[in-house]
């Protein structure tokens, strides 16, 4: 565990709360130890800080290795915060590749830490739920790590543009139970197994964020009901 996040955390989470007051529940559904894959949908960039920020153990998430080596005073400042949530670096061509952010998180698993992965790829510039990728599901299944899903709501209205300070608006955070992806028919191929895997997570993501699904990307047989 980096030392920074050890140092940092518990004044970071306090921060955080007092703040912007969010209404969390779920946070009994990670598990204690052991690794864990954290499936969330994404709003906004800040959701990648808040999140290791709210959870009892450390949440790990990849990002681009620019922001360790900015200059200046924002830059020391971005490298701070990266090494205080634990983020993990690569460079731009392993992230864009995809396959090697998925190593890296691989990497984590391995080692019984937890990984925050966004299964629609990229920040949802709509509000609304986009398609799963299968990145997700071929981390659960490669690592055999339980899948704990996490409804995001509100969070693309804490900083906004145009405006210098934060604003007061109160996100909502729900951690669902794991989802159990043991009954998948072993007689299908990898790619079959993994399709299905996803359309389970994003159908319990939606369910837990209430966002409406993006044309084309609810799963078949899925809900189109919010959750309460």
């Amino acid at each position: 565990m980096p030392f920074l996040y050890t140092l940092t955390r518990p004044v970071l989470g306090p921060m955080f709360s007092a703040y912007w007051r969010p209404r969390i529940t779920g946070l009994e559904n990670i598990p204690r130890t052991g690794a864990f894959l954290l499936a969330s949908n994404h709003l906004a960039n800040v959701d990648s800080f808040i999140i290791p920020v709210v959870s009892p153990r450390m949440v790990r998430f990849v990002s681009k290795d620019v922001f360790w080596k900015n200059g200046g005073l924002k830059g020391r400042i971005q490298k701070w915060f990266m090494n205080s949530v634990g983020t993990v670096p690569l460079d731009r061509e392993a992230l864009s590749s995809g396959r090697g952010a998925l190593d890296a998180a691989l990497d984590v698993l391995k080692a019984g830490e937890g990984f925050g992965i966004y299964p629609e790829g990229s920040r949802s510039r709509d509000g609304l739920l986009h398609k799963g990728q299968p990145g997700a599901a071929w981390l659960a299944l490669e690592s055999g790590a339980p899948v704990i899903p996490l409804g995001l709501a509100g969070t693309q209205n804490l900083f906004l543009k145009g405006r210098k300070m934060p604003t007061r608006y109160r996100p909502d955070m729900r951690f669902g139970a794991p989802i159990d992806l043991s009954d998948l028919p072993t007689d299908l191929s990898a790619g079959a197994r993994r399709r299905l895997a996803t359309d389970r997570i994003m159908t319990e993501i939606q369910r837990l964020s209430g966002q409406e699904w993006a044309p084309g990307a609810q799963p078949r047989g899925a809900g189109t009901g919010a959750s309460a």
